[in-house]
């Protein structure tokens, strides 16, 4: 197949090029820094500087819209939000403008997400027939969605990857835990009891390759392992498996005197199911965190 891929240069993106790659598939990556491409998604992966360089007769059998700025790095100011806004929705509206202006469209698009979709939903169990929650990060996904799913008008097969925070051991969400946790500086955030969804990189890889190809699936997806743990297990969970201790409390009312709204990325939480994926009979290699951490760690 011939994939086009935004946000491939990404912690996700560089792991699916190079399962893809390893199919024997062509691929396409939307960058920013064409040049740096090959070096970080491998030999022989193009390049598109702009979507403006997708022109009608350039044909893809699939995109995968993986792009979209880091949420929780920066402030929530209202520039940021925009460009929050503008790298998820108002690109992923561009992109089906150009998939609707190709001679050939693609038959699938797997388009990101996030379990943030739910919002805060306390102890509540959520599969994919969950509504969408409130606040900001909520109804950014919502709308990022929504702008996927204009592709269905046009005859092609939309997924929506709704995605835990990835396990790695090349970055993401433990490439920010692991250094204070191996000083023994880990840290429970508030009372610990919001829910984590989380999923191994490698597991997420293999639920994407499936949608890919199951010319049945369509709608939104839970990329989530099939075990949630709250933030207090996961703080444990980790330092265990670094032989650390994680004694320290970060104070909600501290952590929203420093980061502001976003603040609510850490405090709140989702107790995610991937119930459609489980339906599919898929298969996770590190379906519990102890089995996760073990292999990235």
């Amino acid at each position: 197949m011939r994939i086009l891929i935004t946000g491939g240069t990404g912690l996700i993106g560089r792991r699916l090029c190079k399962a893809l790659l390893a199919e024997g598939h062509e691929l396409t990556v939307l960058s920013r820094n064409p040049a740096s491409v090959p070096l970080k998604c491998g030999a022989g992966v193009h390049a598109l500087a702009s979507l403006a360089e997708w022109h009608p007769a350039l044909g893809f059998d699939a995109v995968i819209n993986l792009a979209g700025e880091p949420i929780v790095d920066k402030r929530w100011s209202a520039q940021r939000k925009r460009a929050l806004w503008d790298s998820r929705v108002t690109l992923t509206g561009e992109l089906v403008r150009r998939i609707t202006a190709a001679e050939r469209k693609p038959s699938v698009l797997l388009s990101g997400s996030a379990v943030g979709y739910y919002g805060n939903c306390g102890d509540v169990m959520l599969d994919e027939t969950a509504d969408a929650g409130t606040g900001f990060a909520a109804e950014l996904c919502k709308a990022w969605e929504d702008a996927a799913r204009g592709a269905e008008k046009l005859g092609v097969r939309v997924c929506l990857l709704r995605t835990a925070p990835v396990l790695s051991n090349d970055g993401g969400l433990l490439g920010r835990m692991l250094p204070p946790f191996k000083l023994g500086l880990g840290a429970r955030l508030g009372d610990g009891k919001q829910w984590m969804s989380w999923v191994h990189i490698e597991d997420y890889a293999a639920m994407v390759l499936r949608l890919l190809r199951d010319e049945q699936a369509h709608g939104p997806y839970n990329m989530a392992a099939p075990n949630p743990v709250t933030n207090a297990e996961f703080t444990a969970a980790l330092a265990a498996a670094l032989h650390r201790p994680a004694f320290f409390v970060a104070p909600a009312a501290l952590l929203k005197l420093a980061m502001g709204e976003r603040a609510s990325l850490l405090l709140e939480g989702q107790r995610a199911l991937p119930g459609k994926m489980e339906a599919m009979q898929q298969r996770f290699v590190f379906p519990t965190l102890a089995d996760a951490l073990r292999n990235v760690i």
